[in-house]
């Protein structure tokens, strides 16, 4: 007994039992996070959806994607990114790419809505992921300057502060955020496309994203009032304007003048 209970005093034994409690926390929340998001996942679609949504995609993206989606040399597993990368990808067009790049551009979408929602489906049935978002986060009448500052934090480095687009490395680039459904706004923060980090909803909650969206659609809605935004690159483009068209004013003016001299 004296033996055991210097065991149990032992100055180890409290690391140990903390590491313990710590990894069946965590398992416990990983399996419940797992199962919510299947349900959330899987909650819109119905069985004839996913039915169909398999042969569209064995016959358009399983040569580059596999089949079952388990992925290849040519493309990646779908396993587990869930319907709205799939609804995000094939919406804007996307996917298929129209050829191989350094980053895959916007273009008409191939497939029709109905269709996009059953390829959404059979992935969404492979493994758990992020789901479309619902009606009411994409409404934009949250709050813009919560969301303009959530933008500037998160966004702005890569989209530009006035959402305009800016270049990348290696041919890639950060696409104007302008005339972008709000659906596929929401889609692209889950998914995380191209170069573009994954914010779920630890990094920015649903809320945050729907006052991101009003505050996109609104800067959006003011247009330029001022005339042309230069790019939105601010006093930069602004005064390189300024000094390119004034000193061409001013050789223009100088040459005028000496021709009337002689």
């Amino acid at each position: 007994m004296k033996a055991l209970s210097q065991k149990r005093r032992h100055p180890l034994a409290a690391i140990a039992l903390l590491l313990m409690g710590l990894l069946l926390t965590g398992g416990l929340y990983a399996v419940a996070t797992t199962v919510n998001e299947a349900k959330a996942s899987t909650t819109s679609f119905s069985a004839n959806d996913t039915e169909e949504g398999g042969k569209l995609f064995a016959a358009n993206c399983a040569t580059c994607h596999g089949m079952g989606a388990s992925g290849t040399q040519d493309g990646p597993s779908l396993v587990g990114v869930g319907a709205a990368a799939v609804d995000f990808q094939v919406g804007t067009g996307r996917m298929p790419m129209q050829m191989n790049g350094p980053q895959a551009y916007k273009k008409p979408a191939q497939f029709n809505d109905e269709q996009t929602h059953q390829l959404s489906a059979y992935v969404a049935s492979l493994g758990p992921g992020p789901s479309i978002p619902e009606e009411h986060l994409l409404d934009a009448q949250g709050n813009a300057a919560e969301g303009g500052e959530l933008f500037r934090v998160n966004c702005a480095m890569c989209h530009n502060a006035a959402a305009a687009g800016g270049a990348l490395t290696r041919g890639k680039f950060a696409p104007a955020l302008a005339d972008v459904s709000e659906k596929h706004i929401y889609e692209a923060m889950a998914t995380g496309p191209q170069n573009m980090p994954v914010f779920n909803d630890a990094n920015v909650s649903p809320e945050g994203k729907r006052d991101i969206i009003t505050f996109l659609k609104q800067i959006e809605a003011n247009g330029s009032p001022g005339g042309a935004d230069l790019g939105a690159l601010g006093p930069v483009s602004e005064g390189l304007f300024v000094w390119i068209a004034g000193l061409g004013v001013i050789i223009a003016f100088t040459i005028w003048l000496t021709s009337r001299t002689s």
